[in-house]
Order: structure tokens, then sequence, then C-alpha cells
């Protein structure tokens, strides 16, 4: 995947609140959307972790310098209620890092597809921004990977559909997806396979605003959205209107992570990895994530530069 092209898949994935018809009142009773972030979770610092980073000359004394996207996109990152300080599940991530190691957490603003130039000129220590792992990237970046890149199948609430877990559990089921997305190759390729095998194909439909393909799945024109799990779970949560029945990697078939990004050989890395590891056998990290609704996408162990999704062509 290019840097554009994640980028657009990303933002397919989007569902804004003025979509789901549901006020920012109700949005506030569900998810804490103030600039003052007063439940957010903070930890201790790690002496050991600081100790590993002794060495690494950080863009700022005493500070965590992270490049973050500011646009609209929550549960990971948008503006808060006074449309100027960033929160969400990046921001939080990216909180209890600094704690760690004992430093100001320090946000830099930058386009999603500027962060590459960003960090290798040292504008920031890291990037924490949904950027898979990818074997291209590795050729620049170093990786600790913190949550999996994850499309989640979603129905309405009421639905009876419980499960979808691989290719015939949607066969003869009309799924909306987005256009030019991983989610729709993996879709197509879905109902390839139903198809050869004798089964009732996929009706595939695609809407460009949020709205409609939120009332065609509530009024069955459609049975199951296919999209980026983040946001179709932050949604879920806000509306209680659907519900999620099944996941599958971004990189499917292959297994495709989220990772914090810093600069190739820096020595961030790892001491990084070692954190996030600690956090999470502290039941610090899964907090996090269940602050946005993201438990689904935690994982079990985080790990530095793992293999990542192929190159394009290969």
């Amino acid at each position: 995947m290019t840097f554009l092209y994640r980028a657009k898949r990303l933002m397919a994935g989007a569902v804004t609140i003025a979509a789901l018809g549901i006020g920012s009142a109700q949005a506030a009773d569900k998810f804490d959307l103030s600039p003052e972030q007063p439940n957010r979770l903070r930890v201790e610092k790690n002496e050991k972790r600081i100790e590993e980073v002794k060495d690494f000359k950080f863009v700022e004394d005493g500070v965590f310098t992270v490049g973050i996207s500011t646009s609209g996109n929550l549960p990971l990152h948008d503006y808060a209620s006074d449309s100027k300080t960033v929160i969400g599940y990046d921001v939080d991530f990216a909180q209890v890092l600094a704690d760690s190691l004992g430093r100001k957490l320090e946000l830099v603003s930058v386009a999603w597809a500027d962060w590459p130039l960003g960090l290798t000129s040292g504008k920031f220590d890291a990037v924490i921004s949904n950027v898979t792992v990818t074997e291209e990237r590795k050729q620049k970046f170093d990786f600790s990977t913190y949550r999996k890149d994850e499309l989640g199948f979603y129905v309405k609430a009421e639905s009876p559909i419980t499960t979808i877990r691989e290719p015939k559990d949607i066969a003869g089921l009309k799924v909306i997806t987005d256009a030019g997305t991983n989610q729709e190759k993996i879709l197509l390729e879905w109902d390839r396979q139903n198809v050869a095998a004798g089964l009732k194909p996929v009706e595939v439909q695609y809407y460009d605003d949020d709205a409609v393909r939120n009332l065609a799945v509530q009024s069955g024109r459609a049975d199951v959205v296919l999209s980026v799990n983040a946001t179709q779970a932050y949604a879920a949560a806000l509306s209680g209107k659907t519900k999620l029945v099944g996941t599958l990697s971004g990189g499917w078939p292959i297994t495709a992570e989220i990772a914090v990004t810093t600069r190739k050989d820096s020595g961030l890395a790892a001491p990084l990895t070692h954190v996030v590891n600690d956090l999470i056998a502290s039941g610090a990290y899964r907090k996090v994530l269940d602050t946005w609704s993201l438990g689904s996408e935690a994982i079990d162990e985080a790990k530095t530069n793992p293999p990542g999704l192929p190159k394009s062509g290969s």
C-alpha cells in the first residue's frame, strides 16, 4: 500500500456524528470529548525503559514529541469540543508512552501524507497515526506494534446475523463497503470464492454519504457493512443501532498491525516495544483501548519490525 492509498482507505471508513444523526451532547454522554480530558489514563514512569533511551536524542529535552494526524476520525483522533485540542485513542496511547518514559507529551499536527518527511527530518520523535507495518515502509522506518489493523462486519442491532468468519458467511447477502480500498478487494475475493463454490453471489453496495449508508442498513436495503473497524466500533457505541458480528485483518489473508513509527536505526523502536509490552502486562494498555471501544483490536504482544504487508506487486 502506498501512503496515499492508506490515507484514502482510512478516510473511507470514517463515520461522523452528524451522519449518524447523533447530537454532540449524546456523543459526550458516551465519550469524553472535552479538551481537559479529566479521565485520561496516566501511568507511572518506568525507570527501566527510561534507562534504555538515555542515549536517544529526543527533539526536545524532557519531551516525547509525536506526529499525529488531526483530521476528523474518531475514535482515533479529532478535535475536542473546543475545536483546537486533539483527543482520541492515539492521543491517550501516546500519553501513556510519554508517562512511561518520564517525559511530557508534545503533539505535532501533520497531514497523513506528510508524516514520512516530518519524521525523517526530525520534526518529531515518533509518529502515532494509524500507520500499518509494510515491507516497503520498513526500508525507511522502524516499527513498534500496538494495535491490530482490523476491518469489521457490522449489522443493525436487531439483525439475525450473529457471526461472519469466512467467505461462505456472506453468500447471498447485501454488503456495503468502500470503493477503492482493501476491504473492497477482500470482499470481492470472498465473493469470487463463493461463486466458484456454487454459492449465491454477494450484492455489493457503495455509498459516498455515511447517513445514506446508515439508513440502508437500518431499513434493510443492506445486510452488512464491511469497513474500518475502529470508526464503526465508535459509531456503534454512540448509536446502539449496529453491532459487530466479525472481524478480519486489514491485510487479509496476511495479518496487518498498526505501529508506532520511528526513524530507521534510531534506537527508539525496541525500547518503545518494551514499554508497550509493560503496559499490556499491567492492564493499562487494554484500559486505553476500552475507553474508545477498541478492545477488539488489542494485540497480545508488541513486536519490533515484524513481517509487514508485502510491497505492491510482490
